[in-house]
């Protein structure tokens, strides 16, 4: 989205410089001046001690009259994280805090996991670097076993889908470290039970395809009961699709599987950001079209009817929020 893009690039000057907003809307036009307006607004939010995190989140999202403004605002708050380490100790774990508490559950509520996992990894080594510096340490020496066991499961799952004439993916799942200090404190659990679960994520093409990787894993090993969810059939509240199991894998050890089309993880990575991408991919697909020979945007009647069913489903919730 270039409105997006030229926006993010801008959205300092307004509030650092003497170019106004007047002198933004004669040079970009309208939209990108919205954008920064939005965003200039949201910087001026000052996050009391005593303010309640639910409370600063619907008050961030009444603020941004559009969705791309808190786009914008997590890719800013990302780039302070990644730069943290100029600030003194005091401002940093300050806005690690806010992070945690205000920014990273924006970003999940926007579906913007890739940015969530790392705000969240950055804020988590700020608060507690103790904490962080061991499970970094436990990570990197139980890795080699753990991939030599991801590589048989993956291998084999690969070879089924194979058989079954299902054109698939198979890659393992990441674990990130404050996601794996969350499962120990909240669980009560060590870091073997939990970093030792192995994770395997199947990528297909169509919804089709993804009931059947499922019929295909499940044929092999014994599912855990339990475990399954349909989150295809109902999705997330910020529309996440996959299918999700656990099975006995090889050695009597329980993997993880998520199973879902390549548009469902696009969107699983990149939440609402990943609609504008789909939107500039259509504008360019129907330019290049032919009337003589039509051809497909590459989405489905499914797909397209499930970024409607987002983008309401957002708008419903800041429409929630402007009256807390």
């Amino acid at each position: 989205d270039p409105a997006t893009l030229m926006a993010g690039l801008l959205h300092d000057t307004v509030e650092d410089t003497e170019y106004g907003l007047e002198d933004l809307r004669r040079d970009f036009g309208d939209v990108v001046t919205l954008l920064v307006d939005g965003v200039t607004k949201l910087d001026k939010v000052k996050f009391g001690e005593a303010a309640q995190a639910e409370t600063v989140r619907k008050m961030v999202v009444a603020m941004a009259k559009d969705p791309r403004v808190l786009v914008i605002k997590l890719a800013d708050r990302l780039h302070n994280m990644r730069t943290m380490r100029y600030l003194k100790r005091e401002k940093q774990e300050k806005k690690a805090r806010e992070t945690l508490e205000i920014y990273a559950p924006l970003a999940h509520r926007l579906g913007m996991n890739t940015i969530k996992w790392e705000l969240e990894d950055l804020a988590f080594a700020i608060l507690y670097p103790k904490m962080y510096d061991e499970i970094v340490r436990l990570v990197a020496e139980r890795a080699p076993k753990r991939d030599e066991y991801l590589a048989v499961v993956t291998d084999e799952v690969q070879q089924d889908l194979r058989a079954a004439r299902i054109k698939a993916t198979v890659t393992g799942r990441p674990k990130h470290y404050y996601s794996v200090y969350q499962k120990m404190i909240v669980r009560g659990r060590d870091f073997a039970e939990i970093y030792d679960l192995v994770g395997i994520r199947v990528l297909v093409d169509t919804v089709r395809d993804c009931y059947a990787a499922l019929g295909t894993v499940h044929a092999r090993w014994n599912p855990v009961p339990g475990r399954f969810k349909d989150y295809i059939a109902m999705p997330k509240f910020n529309m996440y699709q996959s299918l999700h199991t656990t099975v006995i894998g090889p050695g009597g050890k329980p993997v993880e599987l998520q199973i879902r089309t390549f548009d469902m993880h696009r969107r699983a990575e990149y939440g609402i950001a990943a609609h504008w991408k789909y939107k500039q991919e259509a504008v360019a697909g129907a330019s290049k079209v032919r009337t003589d020979a039509p051809k497909s945007s590459g989405k489905s009647k499914d797909d397209h009817l499930n970024d409607m069913a987002w983008l309401r489903q957002l708008l419903d919730w800041q429409k929630e929020t402007e009256d807390p």
